[in-house]
């Protein structure tokens, strides 16, 4: 089992991002077995959560699964009652707020997974 760890922005951003060299390898395929989304500031924060399959853009009304979650100050989310399948050039992609400078957030996000 392997976990992949990111700081959300106010901007997309893919958590298994390949070019962070954390994006699924061609050839392979990851089972993600729980996603965790912390509030670590002091006030509440929100949040969209998007499935992108390869060669899909970021839209909306298709592919967010989670949709502005305001999660209070010191709580946690845990997205884990569903398993999912990620090929090469899939995403799963975060935009939240506020931006407290630089376009970061106060949310951190962890996805834990298993190749298949």
């Amino acid at each position: 089992m392997a976990i992949v760890n990111a700081q959300l922005k106010t901007t997309a951003l893919d958590i298994f991002d390949q070019a962070s060299g954390l994006g699924v390898p061609v050839g392979k395929s990851y089972a993600v077995t729980n996603i965790l989304v912390c509030n670590t500031g002091t006030s509440a924060a929100e949040f969209d959560m998007h499935l992108i399959p390869a060669g899909n853009n970021l839209n909306n009304k298709v592919t967010r699964v989670v949709n502005n979650l305001s999660l209070p100050a010191a709580e946690t989310f845990t997205f884990d009652s569903e398993r999912i399948v990620l090929e090469a050039g899939d995403a799963i992609v975060f935009v939240a707020s506020p931006d407290i400078g630089a376009t970061l957030t106060d949310l951190a996000a962890t996805a834990s997974y298993l190749e298949v």
